[in-house]
Order: C-alpha cells, then sequence, then structure tokens
C-alpha cells in the first residue's frame, strides 16, 4: 500500500535525545497511512568518533539524566557504571548506521526494518551498555532481530564505507534542506509540502504526537518552525 504521507526521522544512532524520542517514533509507527523513513547524520563518524575518558562520561551523563527524566526512556546500569567507565570504548556512529542500512537492503519487503534497528542499537547502547561500534555487536543484534548472521554480515561488510557515507551525507544535507536544527528532525511530508514538527512539544507525550500527526493526514501544512529548545536539538 502506498503511503499517504511520511515522516522523515533525522537522527543518530548515538544521541541520547533521538532515544529519547524514540516513543515518538513507535507512535508514528502506528498512524495508519504513514511511513517513518530514518536518516543518520553519522554525528560521532569520522573525525567527530569519540574515545570514552572520564571527561567525556562527566559531559554526557547530566544531559543522558535530562533526556531520562523528560522521555521517560531507562537509561541501564551497564550503560552509566559500565560502557561510560569502558576507555576502550569507542563512540562511532558509522558502524551502526550501516547496520541500520543492512537492515533495511536485506528486508526490502519490510517498510519498518531500518527503525527496528535503530530501535534495538538504541536500547543496546543506552540501556545494555554494549558496544554498538563493534561488529560483533551489531551482528547479535541482528541476529535477535531475526536476521541470518552470515547475510546481516555479508551486507554489513558491503555497505561499510563509500555507501555509509553517502547516506550519512544525505541525511545532513536533507537536514539543511529543511532547516532543522539537529538531531532528532522530524519532518512531516505529505500533499508535495513539508512541515517540521515542534519536538520539543512531544518529548515524552508520544499519544499526543500521534494526534498531531492524524491531524495532519492526508495532508500537511507549510512553513512552521521547529519547536525544539536547545536540549531537545542537543547532542546528547
Amino acid at each position: 500500500m502506498t503511503p499517504s504521507a511520511v515522516l522523515h526521522y533525522i537522527h543518530d544512532p548515538l544521541c541520547g535525545w533521538c532515544y529519547g524520542a524514540a516513543p515518538l517514533v513507535d507512535a508514528a509507527l502506528a498512524v495508519p497511512g504513514l511511513q517513518v523513513v530514518p536518516h543518520a547524520g553519522g554525528m560521532l563518524a569520522g573525525a567527530q568518533r569519540q574515545q570514552v575518558s572520564a571527561q567525556w562520561r562527566s559531559f554526557v551523563m547530566p544531559h543522558d539524566r535530562r533526556i531520562a527524566q523528560a522521555s521517560g526512556q531507562p537509561f541501564g546500569d551497564a550503560y552509566f557504571d559500565g560502557l561510560l567507565n569502558d576507555s576502550t570504548a569507542v563512540m562511532d556512529s558509522a558502524p551502526p548506521i550501516t547496520g541500520m542500512l543492512a537492515a533495511m537492503q536485506l528486508r526490502q519487503d519490510d517498510p519498518a526494518a531500518g527503525i527496528a534497528f535503530v530501535k534495538k542499537v538504541q536500547q543496546a547502547h543506552y540501556r545494555d551498555g554494549r558496544r554498538i561500534a563493534d561488529t560483533g555487536v551489531l551482528v547479535a543484534i541482528a541476529e535477535e532481530l531475526g536476521y541470518a548472521s552470515d547475510a546481516f554480515r555479508a551486507a554489513l561488510l558491503a555497505l561499510t564505507g563509500a555507501a555509509t557515507d553517502q547516506h550519512m551525507a544525505q541525511s545532513r544535507a536533507l537536514l539543511q534542506q529543511v532547516g532543522g536544527a539537529g538531531f532528532p528532525t522530524f519532518v512531516l511530508q505529505a500533499d508535495g509540502r513539508t512541515q517540521l514538527l515542534p519536538l520539543g512539544n512531544y518529548i515524552g507525550q508520544p499519544e499526543a504526537f500521534a494526534h498531531a500527526l492524524q491531524s495532519h493526514m492526508p495532508a500537511a501544512t507549510a512553513g512552521l518552525e521547529l519547536g525544539c529548545g536547545p536540549d531537545a536539538c542537543a547532542v546528547f
């Protein structure tokens, strides 16, 4: 069935506010006629990768606690007391983005495959403290979602590098094109028009978000500004 509207979800797997917005994504998936398309920007890819350190931990933890309070999303002890104390861990957005692309490639008949993989990766990182930049962890996550490990590993290898770089560049270009202020950004597209949705109005309120989306189906109006505040569009 052809969707009557598309919600573009511009995010990063290592963006804490994107994890905080995951219930909004779930709510959007339940709206009839609406397709949710993920676009991952590579916030901590390439030269922006970060090695875990005491400074990194002290930087992200206040943001994460604010996100948990605002969104109700669980941040696990394995993340706060495990991963954020592991100085051998590297925060790299590119491998989990490649994993998302592999999931989408292998399940082209499932429009929610990429979103499902993103959600599982977010939970693995923020709740379970797993190292989502590691190939073995990504393959294990894929297996948990029912993918054959050999097929997923092959797709992951094929999409590493140029294909992932191209996706990240296109996602950042889309973010700039729609006037988004950062990750996450939600853009509703219908009837040839686009509308930036005010994340700050809905964080922690998935039912209200779903109602707002339904009110714009099948048509969307243009010209509204993104309503999120500094925290809602911050890196973490």
